[in-house]
């Protein structure tokens, strides 16, 4: 892998997508959602609400819905949530199509997502550690955090200066033009991120060795053929990288729709992080109906699942299908 830039041809190709739009004059195959956990422990309140607003959504467009085990982090991995997640689900009648798919089962799919980048120039070694990046920003009166990130500074572009590699990052500008990505979300509307100045070249493939999620999830709604993207209102922030990705592996882009938080006692977004309890399924419906409420759907009145969950359908269809 080179460090420098890209050659001419290259830079202008992604200079050329420097603002990426949504829209295609490609035929779109049959809507494919999907909901992707994190196996870190069972579902809460806050995930059942975009696994609800995935399958509602898959079923109100009359297509298929899927389920991924997002554990390509095996770190933040808890034994067995896979199937506790899965058993949690089919008793809410979520149950995927197909058979779930295991990102830890697909390094080789990864490696040659990077190795495609790495061809083009468009990736590069770094060799900085959190706190010489912040030591950087600060030195340049330039610290601003996201969430837990720093925006990277560029310093291992031209060269690692003897410095071990540690990660491998991906170019989110070319020479001095910034990389704006343009967006539709079908519930927040048109979004827009300066990738270069709000960002920064990010982590494809970590010091520990185990690839970021930002390549993992492109390269997999990619081979699952996902077309239809409806989750939580915290990772839109994440979909300009996405986007990005999409357009240098030349893969399609699906729609996107995020929803509303379950929020904790906090005031932060509900998460296995910040201690939410395990979804209680007890009652079902009762769990359903909570999750809807925060979807903003009507209080539906039924005896069964399989009841609630066809009048979910109709009401989604209502306000979401055109």
């Amino acid at each position: 892998v080179h460090a420098g830039r890209p050659r001419e041809n290259q830079r202008a190709a992604v200079a050329h997508r420097g603002a990426v739009s949504t829209s295609s004059a490609s035929p779109r195959p049959h809507h494919r959602g999907r909901f992707a956990p994190s196996p870190s422990g069972p579902l809460h309140a806050g995930s059942l609400v975009a696994a609800l607003g995935s399958w509602l959504d898959a079923r109100a467009h009359g297509g298929r819905w899927l389920v991924r085990i997002e554990d390509v982090d095996e770190t933040r991995c808890e034994y067995g949530a896979d199937e506790i997640i899965l058993g949690q689900l089919a008793i809410c009648g979520l149950v995927s199509d197909e058979t779930p798919l295991y990102q830890s089962r697909r390094t080789p799919a990864y490696e040659d997502a990077l190795a495609q980048l790495a061809v083009v120039g468009l990736v590069y070694p770094c060799g900085c550690s959190r706190r010489e990046i912040e030591e950087v920003l600060i030195t340049l009166g330039f610290l601003q955090e996201r969430h837990d990130e720093r925006v990277y500074p560029g310093t291992c572009r031209q060269g690692l200066g003897g410095k071990p590699a540690r990660a491998m990052r991906v170019l989110t500008s070319m020479g001095e033009q910034d990389i704006t990505i343009s967006w539709t979300d079908r519930r927040l509307g048109r979004q827009r991120q300066n990738l270069t100045r709000e960002v920064g070249d990010f982590v494809l493939k970590r010091a520990d060795g185990l690839f970021a999620y930002q390549l993992a999830v492109v390269v997999d709604d990619a081979h699952q053929a996902v077309t239809h993207i409806v989750r939580g209102e915290d990772l839109a922030d994440n979909t300009p990288r996405q986007l990005h990705l999409q357009r240098l592996l030349d893969l399609p882009t699906p729609s996107y729709l995020h929803t509303p938080l379950v929020m904790g006692i906090n005031g932060h977004k509900l998460s296995k992080q910040n201690g939410a309890t395990p979804l209680d399924v007890s009652s079902p419906v009762e769990a359903l109906q909570q999750a809807a409420r925060v979807l903003d759907l009507p209080r539906i009145e039924a005896l069964s699942v399989s009841e609630w969950l066809a009048a979910a359908t109709r009401a989604w269809a209502t306000r979401w299908v055109s």
